[in-house]
């Protein structure tokens, strides 16, 4: 571990590791991955997105195929056998390879219903709300990412990646040029799947034609479309369904109108938003946007140098937002009690001039940094990353009464407590018996 940098990226695996981490309030979606914050977005109007569902060929296909349908003998796995799917791909215009994708939609969304091995008109109305109507078309978009595992496009490479492409042109509404599409497929690709460089210039040439097919699924099911620079962009509801999409996955993909509301917060109110878990990152980067590093710089850290573990985490974490042009005010934080052993790891990790941090100092941010997660909503915490300690977690808990934090017994009582490994608990017990007894015959302080 480098003398000055602290992060609690490694503490937080170690104690996650072993289950010493109490529950925090939960996420709207738990989630197994790393949530991405995405670019605020502009929604049109629901009224306008409603519209917009009937014209999908995919949805105007569906209707279709179900006044087609009418009442038919269906397979048992509940599709046409050959001979009508061949009939209604022909009634329809539509390859035979997409009939598939069109029958599981108009029957997954309640355009038809399958009763006894037999097809016929679904419970659905034709005549829906706007509200009911994008729910329709949130199902619709689900049934066809759905089915990226069972060959959606015909490419497995641009199956297996589908997501992340969708979300990529979602993050660049200006749209991105199919070459950078497939550049960018590649390139995951090869670090995915380590494949060798005979395969990967087999996919090098084979994916461009692939690429160009699925693209033209994609806007054949109402997600994307072409730019007049001839890029690749989501259309309106295809940003309405993908945004969906993500929020379902637990990323943070907020409305340009959601981001706005906390720009104008003073420090002190966005501090309290993100410690109650109300505001995610992407309020902290239209509010930073909004002012001067060293303008925000300075505001914050006179919350986090008076305030408690959970304002200074929340801080750390928007102060890890900004470079070197904040570095004046962090500088002066390193006369703060409170504040200077961050301050010093901040200055130091943008290789600037920094006072080195004693193993004493590791051992207080610790301390700082779960008294911290014992405060923070689940948004919030989770932007606590820091540098890997490299301590045993139970070396960690026997030096923490001599550190003098403010909060080292509740910390040691909350491991204590919540903690399964019984080695653990039991070094979480001495060491809050020893720091209460410092307290109660003076303790020693450290700044």
């Amino acid at each position: 571990m480098a003398n000055n940098v602290f992060d609690l990226a490694e503490l937080r695996k170690l104690i996650d590791e072993q289950a010493a981490v109490p529950s925090r309030p939960p996420v709207e979606t738990p989630v197994e991955h790393e949530a991405l914050t995405f670019p605020p977005v502009l929604l049109a109007s629901d009224a306008e997105l409603a519209k917009a569902v009937p014209t999908v060929p995919l949805v105007a296909d569906a209707i279709r195929l179900t006044h087609w349908a009418g009442t038919r003998q269906v397979t048992a796995e509940g599709h046409l056998d050959e001979a009508a799917a061949r009939a209604a791909a022909g009634e329809l215009g539509v390859p035979l390879s997409r009939l598939r994708l069109i029958w599981i939609v108009a029957v997954n969304t309640g355009l038809l219903q399958i009763l006894g091995g037999r097809a016929s008109r679904g419970p659905l109305s034709m005549q829906l709300t706007v509200e009911a109507t994008l729910e329709f078309w949130d199902g619709v978009v689900m049934d066809v990412l759905d089915r990226a595992d069972e060959g959606l496009t015909g490419s497995a490479v641009v199956d297996g990646h589908l997501a992340e492409m969708l979300a990529t042109i979602y993050s660049v509404r200006s749209g991105v040029a199919t070459a950078n599409l497939a550049r960018g497929i590649l390139q995951s690709h090869e670090v995915a799947c380590a494949p060798g460089p005979v395969e990967m210039r087999r996919l090098a040439a084979a994916l461009p034609a692939e690429l160009l097919e699925a693209l033209s699924l994609l806007a054949y099911c109402g997600l994307v479309e072409q730019t007049a620079a001839g890029r690749t962009a989501l259309t309106p509801i295809g940003v309405w369904a993908i945004r969906r999409d993500l929020l379902r996955e637990g990323h943070d993909a907020p409305t340009a109108a959601e981001v706005e509301v906390y720009a104008d917060l003073s420090a002190a109110e966005l501090v309290d938003e993100l410690v109650k878990g109300a505001a995610t990152q992407s309020a902290v980067a239209g509010w930073l946007e909004r002012r001067s590093p060293e303008s925000a710089a300075r505001a914050l850290i006179e919350i986090a140098a008076s305030g408690t573990a959970g304002q200074r985490g929340a801080v750390g974490a928007i102060l890890e937002e900004l470079g070197p042009e904040a570095e004046q005010p962090v500088r002066q934080a390193l006369g703060d009690p409170l504040m200077r052993r961050y301050a010093a790891s901040w200055l130091h990790i943008r290789d600037l001039e920094a006072p080195a941090l004693s193993p004493e100092d590791h051992t207080w941010i610790a301390v700082d940094s779960l008294a911290a997660l014992m405060h923070l909503s689940g948004h919030a915490a989770g932007r606590l990353d820091t540098p890997e300690p490299g301590e045993d977690l139970i070396k960690i808990v026997g030096e923490m009464p001599a550190v003098g934090h403010p909060d080292t017994i509740a910390v040691l009582d909350m491991l204590a407590t919540a903690h399964d490994d019984q080695a653990v608990v039991k070094a979480a017990r001495k060491a809050a018996m020893k720091a209460r007894s410092l307290v109660h015959d003076g303790p020693r302080t450290t700044s």
